[in-house]
């Protein structure tokens, strides 16, 4: 599947265009020097993906690098996208560092994630979501309005992709007891959690209580993986302030480490919904 959204068509193209300049041993001042109208800060934020790019900017990247017409026509195609905006890009409401991960989340083939505290918002039932974001004490709340309805729209947009991503959720079991929004609210949130779980691209999982320490105690992660063999996995770690992407594979691999860990020691959330209630 295609990359999604300017934000990660720039990351993939920058890429691209790296390998081809390192493949060449040329340096950036070096690259500026060849007199392509492109300056040496301008072609950093090209291959880190923080602008949109041209087309003819492409193709004289691609010519000094000596690439072959196919992949210059590819790349110069794919620079069409760095500018072209999703529903998500336009949204003042979304900060700019959550943007590129509903880029990418739009684009993964699978999606692996645990969280302790909350229920990811891929699932959130618009009760559920309310309650998490008037918790916050939002200053203006029409935004909290606002957030909610670009969280269902998110939610839209991911399960009506075809194909379907797999999803694979582990929730702490702390989600499904703390009374966000007041019973009636997590009751609603924890039967339409299994609702979504009956659909065969998506495993919902609970680390029960009795499990004690567990192996993702340090928080909340997920982990995106992409069929694009250009495209690296990536693990999401978030804060209230920001986001940091990782993309090496060893600090990808420690996070699958952890991943199967609790999965081990998880249970399904219709096994756990069916202990709870007897």
């Amino acid at each position: 599947m295609p990359v999604t959204g300017q934000r990660v068509v720039r990351r993939a193209l920058g890429r691209r265009l790296t390998r081809l300049r390192l493949a060449t041993g040329k340096s950036r001042r070096e690259v500026a020097e060849a007199k392509l109208g492109i300056s040496e800060p301008t072609l950093h934020r090209i291959e880190t993906g923080k602008v949109p790019v041209s087309p003819a900017n492409v193709r004289a990247l691609c010519w000094l690098y000596g690439a072959d017409q196919s992949i210059t026509d590819a790349l110069a195609e794919m620079a069409l996208g760095t500018s072209q905006q999703e529903w998500w890009d336009a949204s003042p409401v979304i900060p700019d560092w959550f943007k590129l991960y509903v880029g990418l989340e739009a684009s993964a083939v699978q999606i692996s994630g645990y969280d302790g505290e909350v229920v990811p918002g891929e699932f959130q039932t618009a009760d559920y979501a309310r309650a998490v974001f008037n918790a916050e004490q939002p200053s203006n709340p029409d935004a909290a309005e606002r957030h909610i309805a670009l969280r269902m729209e998110r939610q839209r947009t991911l399960f009506s992709r075809k194909p379907a991503p797999r999803l694979q959720t582990v929730l702490g079991e702390a989600v499904l007891v703390r009374p966000v929004g007041g019973e009636e609210v997590l009751a609603a949130q924890i039967e339409h959690l299994r609702q979504v779980a009956r659909r065969d691209h998506v495993d919902i999982r609970v680390l029960p209580f009795e499990v004690g320490a567990h192996a993702a105690m340090a928080g909340a992660f997920r982990i995106l993986d992409f069929d694009d063999p250009e495209d690296p996995d990536v693990v999401y770690l978030e804060s209230h302030v920001g986001a940091l992407y990782l993309e090496e594979p060893a600090e990808v691999d420690e996070y699958r480490r952890i991943f199967q860990l609790i999965s081990k020691d998880s249970i399904p959330i219709e096994e756990w919904a069916a202990v709870r209630t007897r």
